[in-house]
């Protein structure tokens, strides 16, 4: 599956570049330095990308920052226990439950699972777009792939766990269950226009050509050199860490090869993919064979935007994990935040951890006022259920986005520090400025007073999801909205959470 570089640049660039015309060079763009993960790729991955490479066209980006809300899914063999942290638990497991862990494939058979029933749940909930995990770092991949592992771990091997020789795709198709679940989620989604990203993870635990990158449970002698992170993987493995030999040149090839065949299956299997969403990374001896897989993949689909994770700005956006940011990005790279709405991305079990309706509209209408969209995080169980609460969290804050759609949706933020005034309220405006909506995070009372808006002399201002004209005036004070008296009861408001004001700004 390697790719000879002159052959790639000399019979492929060219068509890449035609493909991407649009795609500026974008010359400023880059991670933000604070991002954790740049912060774990800068000293080997270039600032500058290489000047064959372009970023997604002008149009995807365009896309990407219209779309503004979007649901991230985990689901994978972690399910199956229905606890949290999606793969991740795996590195403290006893070797017997490691080894029992990699056997779960056979009893992979969610009867629960229809694709046309999850995206008809992310339409009426409002989202835009969907991801879903084809593969965590445990390597089980959720897809039909025709790559082979080779090597693994048996960690329960006579003597101590060691690597054998073995020969599967340790896939979704070798389960009881053989459903493509990417095929069939995709062409769900496509009937509903609803965007695609497909969630792929660099290293694989499962793989042992793969090692020693992330956290594998396989280090070997030369981890510190190779990864650059093999202090934090002993603090995580502790006395579960096996140390083997390192990975032969032949182990190297078949990794890299692996890892770009993958990557392919994704951007031709499934059709047109809008996102890819990378995550964690490799090390600094594999990035120029990473890079070309980069420039391999832009070959395949210009137009799919690239999330910055292991790729450093290669990637087309980043994704604040967990957070918002506290103001507006640092950076002209767009970005999506991504936040679970339980414990963790994957399954969450206990009803009263899920975050609630109204946390989802007041991180959607802030990150979408910074200029940024808003994923919020789920997973169903084992079977391909969500749980109930979920289900009706993400149902009653799309309730809100049809009253307040029209100011979230492909809206763009104020200039400046202009996309607030205090804690309580969020601003976005239409793309041609001649609309700005204030978004009340609290429930202002008779009035809704603004400080950095004048509407236009005699436009009308109207509460979305209403059709009466408020009363208003400009004062010493600013702008002041009376609200009708009768809202005074909450049953009679448009919507819960926040509330969403049109108005007509005279002209600049």
């Amino acid at each position: 599956m390697d790719i000879d570089r002159r052959t790639f640049l000399a019979g492929g660039l060219a068509s890449t570049l035609s493909a991407a015309r649009g795609a500026a060079r974008r010359p400023h763009q880059g991670l933000p330095k604070t991002d954790s993960h740049y912060r774990q790729v800068h000293t080997y991955i270039e600032e500058v990308p290489v000047p064959e490479y372009r970023w997604a066209s002008e149009k995807a980006y365009e896309a990407f920052r219209d779309m503004k809300y979007g649901v991230r899914l985990h689901w994978g063999l972690y399910s199956i226990k229905g606890e949290p942290n999606e793969s991740w638990p795996f590195l403290k497991m006893s070797f017997e439950e490691r080894q029992r862990y990699q056997e779960l494939y056979k009893t992979w058979n969610p009867q629960g699972f229809n694709a046309d029933e999850w995206m008809d749940l992310f339409a009426e909930s409002g989202m835009k777009m969907f991801a879903f995990t084809t593969k965590h770092h445990d390597g089980f991949s959720m897809f039909h792939t025709r790559t082979r592992v080779k090597r693994r771990t048996n960690w329960t091997a006579p003597g101590g766990p060691r690597i054998e020789s073995c020969d599967l795709a340790y896939s979704i198709a070798e389960t009881p269950f053989r459903r493509d679940v990417v095929k069939e989620l995709c062409d769900a989604a496509r009937k509903r226009n609803i965007k695609i990203d497909l969630y792929f993870s660099h290293p694989d635990w499962y793989d042992a050509d793969f090692r020693p990158y992330v956290y594998h449970p396989l280090q070997v002698p030369s981890s510190d050199v190779l990864t650059l992170d093999f202090a934090t993987a002993k603090k995580r493995l502790g006395d579960l860490m096996v140390t083997v030999p390192d990975p032969t040149p032949e182990e190297v090839d078949r990794m890299v090869a692996r890892h770009r065949a993958q990557l392919t299956e994704l951007l031709t299997q499934y059709g047109k993919i809008d996102m890819l969403c990378l995550d964690m990374w490799f090390g600094p001896k594999i990035w120029p064979r990473i890079r070309e897989t980069i420039l391999h993949i832009r070959k395949i689909q210009p137009d799919v935007m690239l999330r910055a994770r292991g790729i450093g700005n290669y990637g087309d956006y980043y994704t604040p994990e967990g957070f918002v940011p506290g103001k507006k990005s640092n950076t002209d790279m767009p970005w999506f935040v991504i936040y679970p709405l339980g414990r963790s991305f994957s399954y969450e079990s206990v009803a009263e951890n899920h975050k609630g309706a109204g946390w989802i509209v007041r991180n959607l209408v802030d990150s979408v006022a910074k200029g940024g969209n808003f994923m919020v995080g789920i997973g169903p169980d084992g079977n391909g259920r969500f749980h109930p609460t979920a289900v009706s969290q993400l149902k009653e804050a799309g309730a809100w986005l049809k009253v307040n759609g029209v100011g979230i949706y492909s809206t763009r933020p104020r200039q400046g520090d202009l996309w607030h005034e205090g804690d309580d309220v969020r601003f976005t405006r239409t793309k041609d400025g001649k609309t700005i909506y204030a978004f009340a995070l609290k429930w202002p009372g008779n009035k809704l007073l603004l400080h950095t808006v004048r509407p236009a002399k005699g436009s009308t201002i109207r509460m979305l999801g209403t059709s009466e004209r408020l009363n208003w005036k400009l004062s010493e004070a600013g702008l002041e909205i009376e609200l009708p008296a009768g809202m005074e009861d909450e049953s009679r408001r448009p919507c819960r959470f926040a509330w969403g004001f049109e108005i007509h700004p005279e002209a600049a």
